[in-house]
């Protein structure tokens, strides 16, 4: 897939997957049609195009400036595209009004390098903040969301401490159940070990691979660990110079790079 082209990323089609698109494939989720992003003279996305499936997990690869980071700012509407349009679940995204926006990112949810937790509130309270004032559940509602979720990432007996008394590790699990607690479409990750110690990172990366395989939300995923992205990946797109250069199943991207720059990247990560 080139950034000239439109082809959707669907990879694998596991029946418990969304699927109402055409001819049974899953459904579009999110599309970037002649997105350019530019920071001054500088052009971050050059007229990208692409789409992600619903249900899929999709990883960006590629070198640093690469413009992976910028996308999913974009869908976070942290920056706004110069030129182009982004559509998520058939509604506009960028440009569109106000409200509009607000509605549709309740179904985006962001894991950050840094874990921005609430540093005054516990962690029960940092997971049920935004669903009670976002999404007007009630407190025992969100309480009982968080005690999930805490259960799923393995903090289950964590839920009254502060962020200060966790690790940097326990600190990145709270915000994928934060993140997790407002029922995103699409679960939006951008190099979540890059802040952690090495022998905290596998913890998360397994957190990450079970709500991988036992939940059928969408991600989209920049990240520097290869390992975890031939694990979870549906589909995997090289990015250089704010473009897609290549893109396809895991196996192929890792084992048979079809492009020059695919291979020169992946010679110095692997």
């Amino acid at each position: 897939m080139s950034a000239e082209s439109t082809a959707p990323v669907t990879g694998k089609e596991p029946g418990t997957r969304p699927v109402d698109g055409a001819g049974g494939r899953p459904a579009e989720l999110v599309r970037f049609d002649k997105v350019t992003k530019r920071f001054g003279s500088h052009t971050v996305l050059d007229r990208l195009d692409f789409s992600v499936a619903a249900g899929k997990h999709v990883t960006l690869i590629g070198p640093s400036g690469s413009g992976k980071t910028t996308i999913l700012r974009l869908l976070m509407t942290l920056t706004e595209p110069d030129e182009g349009t982004i559509t998520v679940g058939g509604q506009r995204l960028f440009p569109a009004p106000e409200k509009q926006v607000r509605e549709i990112r309740k179904n985006i949810g962001m894991v950050f390098q840094q874990f921005n937790l609430f540093p005054h509130m516990k962690v029960r309270r940092n997971i049920t903040e935004a669903p009670v004032t976002v999404l007007g559940l009630s407190r025992d509602e969100a309480d009982q969301r968080a005690e999930e979720l805490l259960e799923m990432v393995g903090l289950a007996d964590r839920a009254d401490a502060y962020p200060s008394q966790l690790s940097g590790g326990q600190q990145q699990r709270v915000a994928i159940a934060r993140a997790l607690a407002m029922r995103p479409q699409v679960l939006l990750l951008d190099e979540v070990t890059s802040a952690l110690d090495p022998e905290l990172v596998a913890g998360v990366l397994d957190v990450l691979r079970d709500i991988a395989r036992s939940t059928d939300i969408t991600m989209l995923c920049v990240t520097h660990e290869m390992g975890f992205a031939r694990d979870i990946s549906d589909d995997v797109l090289m990015f250089d110079r704010g473009r897609v250069i290549e893109s396809g199943h895991p196996d192929r991207i890792f084992n048979d790079p079809e492009n020059e720059r695919t291979r020169e990247f992946l010679s110095a990560v692997l």
